[in-house]
């Protein structure tokens, strides 16, 4: 059977090039599940991979797509049947193995999720790993304590996929959501997903000798890392918790220990990629109960197999709002 993809290749001189091309069922890596996708979307690392790489392609030519959702085609698991609706995120899918920029995927059965009832596979792709991530990191902070009324919650990178999902969860669950943007352009796009007010980038940017300052913030989604997230960990209530997401500020961390030794500051990391089966299962029931479905369609930029090298582009340079959802039917 003959199927669509976005088919990355790495040329003698060692530069990567992509484009749609029409391959055989057979050329799918080997796997427990072929499921046909009906939709993927555009991630940061999604970025990486249709372009240079950046360390996470292994061997070419490549099918790229770190997320997917689709209708289960053929299963020798008892887990899955034909007609199963699924959702996949993580695993280092489209990085080392074949991914979702295609008609048709073959994986592994312990890497899918069944679909929760009342979300659509296309709906699924506009939350993906980054509204997954979102979701991780509004559980943790749950987990540590964080109820609304407790102060305002700080998203960093808000505009951003996970940061648009982040607020829009926080404020439907009845936190004050205080949204970080550079992008003084965002700030309707932000007030229309729940944000009480927006924070100035230029606000948050600057390093500060003081390891403390006002007790500003009750928690916080922190999608930028870097000099950004050791100036907020100096601004946390006590005993609050940041949750950190993303690094699109650096990886460095140019940040004292006072906070968590004179606040008891928790600075709590978030992986998607090898989550434990269970907690996928628990933040997709929690994505389908608390995110606000209007709210996500207000996130979509739609997008075909045909979009991705420049939508790929663009997203490393920050040039992507929200949620591409990548309809790859055509």
């Amino acid at each position: 059977m003959a199927f669509r993809a976005l088919v990355v290749e790495k040329d003698d001189e060692g530069k990567t090039h992509g484009s749609v091309q029409t391959l055989d069922e057979a050329q799918l890596p080997q796997g427990d599940v072929t499921v046909a996708v009906e939709y993927s979307t555009v991630n940061y690392k999604d970025g990486l991979c249709l372009g240079p790489g950046g360390g996470l392609v292994r061997s070419y030519p490549h099918v790229p797509g770190i997320d997917f959702a689709g209708v289960v085609e053929a299963s020798d698991d008892p887990r899955y049947k034909a007609g199963d609706k699924v959702v996949l995120t993580g695993w280092r899918v489209g990085e080392v193995h074949w991914g979702g920029y295609a008609e048709k995927a073959r994986v592994k059965a312990d890497w899918l999720v069944p679909l929760p009832d009342g979300l659509s596979t296309r709906a699924a792709m506009a939350v993906g790993t980054a509204g997954f991530t979102a979701m991780l990191a509004v559980m943790a902070l749950e987990d540590h304590g964080l109820k609304p009324g407790a102060g305002e919650v700080l998203v960093t990178g808000a505009a951003g996929g996970v940061g648009s999902v982040a607020t829009a969860i926080l404020a439907q669950l009845g936190h004050e959501v205080a949204a970080v943007t550079g992008r003084p352009e965002q700030e309707d796009y932000l007030k229309g997903l729940g944000a009480a007010r927006i924070v100035a980038r230029a606000d948050l940017a600057e390093t500060v000798k003081r390891p403390l300052e006002a007790e500003t913030w009750a928690g916080c989604v922190d999608a930028v890392g870097g000099a950004m997230l050791a100036r907020v960990l100096g601004q946390m209530k006590y005993g609050a918790s940041v949750a950190a997401v993303g690094l699109a500020g650096g990886a460095g961390l140019p940040a004292t220990v006072i906070p968590f030794l004179l606040r008891g500051v928790n600075l709590l990391g978030i992986d998607s990629v090898m989550q434990p089966h269970d907690n996928r299962l628990r933040a997709w029931e929690r994505i389908a109960r608390d995110l606000p479905m209007d709210k996500l369609e207000a996130m979509i930029a739609p997008a075909t197999l045909e979009d991705l090298p420049r939508l790929g582009a663009a997203i490393l340079k920050g040039e992507v709002r929200g949620r591409v959802v990548v309809d790859v039917r055509g």
